[in-house]
């Protein structure tokens, strides 16, 4: 029964880490490096909780969330794709515009700059009596997990299967040859943008519907993390799923313990040190899409 519980909370925390991860796998691959994830999970984040607060419905909420987070990643398109500046630069100028914004909303709507008042969650889908499951079951039933699984799916199936994958990955390694084919680098470049800040503010959505609230810097690095899980998934849907769930299971350890003979001090480490580690153990191996933080500019192609 232990290991169900452990199981459930390792599925409960990857969430949000694989809709970021997912949605950066698929900007990467068509040669975007996306740093402003972080940004983008907290823009969603603050916008569920406003959604959500206004309309009384956890899916206005999600909706908000997911427009935000396009706006974000429309945003990052702009100077990185159509502006051709600094990829890295615009990411972490919008990860700190991001920290700001949502301080100052809370500040005006809420009158507080840590948190916001409780908000609804989002309602289970008891499918085949899945919340009847032991230990699992109430996970299993929450819309976000199963659409995750889904999108993960489809993710995979799109960049690897799909015409429109097949395009973006070639611009993501030769942009100059994908053009003269009459491909349109911006477009696909843009388009891949705004599909990472939709599933960046679907993973944001997750973390305030978990917590029925909003809390400045709630985040936590997550956004890093999801950038680590895609490299160490070598840039695929299904593996960066798969280290999604190992730095799950390290953080979902990391709460089973607390209150045991180990130190707290470690015990908070430990999800970053999983990190580090896996990369240090894969990053050698990874090898990027070849273009990718490599601004395209048509008129020296």
């Amino acid at each position: 029964m232990i290991l169900l519980f452990f199981l459930a909370a390792t599925l409960r925390i990857s969430v949000p880490y694989t809709l970021a991860a997912l949605g950066a796998s698929i900007n990467e691959r068509g040669g975007v490096v996306n740093i402003a994830l972080e940004g983008m999970m907290l823009n969603g984040a603050l916008a569920y909780v406003l959604g959500a607060d206004l309309t009384g419905n956890a899916w206005a909420g999600v909706a908000a969330a997911v427009l935000a987070g396009l706006a974000t990643g429309g945003l990052h398109a702009l100077v990185t794709v159509v502006a051709r500046a600094d990829q890295i630069t615009s990411g972490l100028g919008i990860n700190l515009l991001a920290a700001g914004l949502t301080k100052f909303t809370l500040t005006q709507v809420y009158h507080s700059s840590s948190n916001s008042s409780r908000v609804v969650g989002l309602p289970a889908w008891d499918l085949a009596g899945l919340a009847d499951l032991p230990g699992v079951g109430p996970v299993l039933a929450t819309p976000l997990v199963l659409v995750t699984v889904a999108l993960v799916l489809g993710g995979q199936w799109l960049l690897f299967r799909s015409v429109f994958g097949l395009r973006l990955r070639s611009i993501g390694e030769r942009p100059e040859a994908a053009a003269t084919l009459g491909l349109s680098v911006t477009a696909y470049r843009t388009l891949g943008v705004l599909v990472s800040g939709a599933l960046a503010g679907l993973a944001g959505a997750w973390l305030a519907s978990e917590q029925h609230s909003f809390t400045d810097g709630m985040t936590g690095g997550r956004g890093y993390i999801a950038l680590a899980a895609m490299i160490v998934g070598k840039w695929s849907p299904f593996g960066a799923a798969l280290a999604c769930l190992l730095f799950g299971a390290a953080e979902a350890l990391q709460i089973t313990l607390q209150g045991s003979a180990f130190p707290n001090e470690l015990l908070q480490m430990l999800p970053y040190l999983v990190t580090m580690l896996a990369l240090a153990g894969f990053i050698g191996r990874a090898v990027a899409p070849r273009a990718s933080g490599v601004p395209y500019d048509p008129e020296r192609a």
